[in-house]
């Protein structure tokens, strides 16, 4: 989905692996799911959310899991400093956990030489959703929702990833659009088995266990 793009990027290589994932419902969220970002992939990432002028990345996983296989790379710790990746600048403002164990980042992306301004975009971390499976209980989800339902107003499409950015990927995305279209009175979203569907047919293998697809409808 990466724009073509001439700027001097050593290390980018002009590809993500990254879907467009939207219901075709008038005022209901786009998202951009995609794989957890890794070293060879960090530029290409800031630069699709520069281009895409991303508001909010939610990122449903840990660096590292319990049998220390490395599910995503570090691409957004930033607090002692600017981070480069090639001409784009990523600098965290402030930094926060919540009580529902979600850490909150301020982060303000630059990019040098750009007549854009600086975008400010609010990372969320959930690094308590297992790989495969559903949290013990929905308060961070619900919290995650609550806090990016409405940045997308007039933004950019928001970020979506994990590991592989199918399963907990899918998984939020499905519960977002969901309670965003009840709230606006749409009650075709409580048919979530066509949401998944929709979303299967923009990215394979959205919501991927039965556990998952269950805990959209308990959330």
């Amino acid at each position: 989905i990466l724009n073509s793009c001439k700027d001097y990027r050593p290390a980018a290589k002009g590809y993500i692996n990254a879907s467009f994932v939207k219901t075709p419902v008038e005022g209901s969220t786009q998202f951009i799911a995609t794989q957890g970002p890794l070293p060879h992939t960090f530029e290409d990432f800031w630069e699709m959310v520069l281009q895409y002028r991303c508001p909010a990345i939610v990122m449903l996983t840990r660096l590292v899991d319990g049998s220390k296989m490395v599910k995503c790379g570090n691409y957004f710790e930033a607090e002692d400093g600017p981070r480069e990746f090639g001409n784009i600048s990523v600098v965290t403002k402030s930094i926060q956990t919540t009580n529902s164990s979600l850490i909150l980042r301020e982060q303000e992306v630059t990019k040098a030489e750009s007549e854009q301004p600086p975008l400010s975009v609010l990372h969320i971390q959930y690094p308590e959703w297992p790989d495969h499976g559903v949290p013990r209980t929905t308060l961070a989800v619900r919290e995650i929702f609550k806090r990016t339902h409405r940045l997308s107003a007039g933004l950019g499409p928001i970020v979506v990833h994990c590991s592989a950015g199918i399963g907990r990927t899918g998984t939020y995305c499905t519960i977002h659009d969901t309670i965003q279209r009840i709230l606006a009175g749409d009650m075709t979203a409580l048919d979530v088995a066509k949401t998944v569907e929709i979303f299967r047919l923009q990215r394979i293998g959205m919501v991927q266990t039965l556990d998952q697809y269950e805990y959209c409808y308990k959330v």
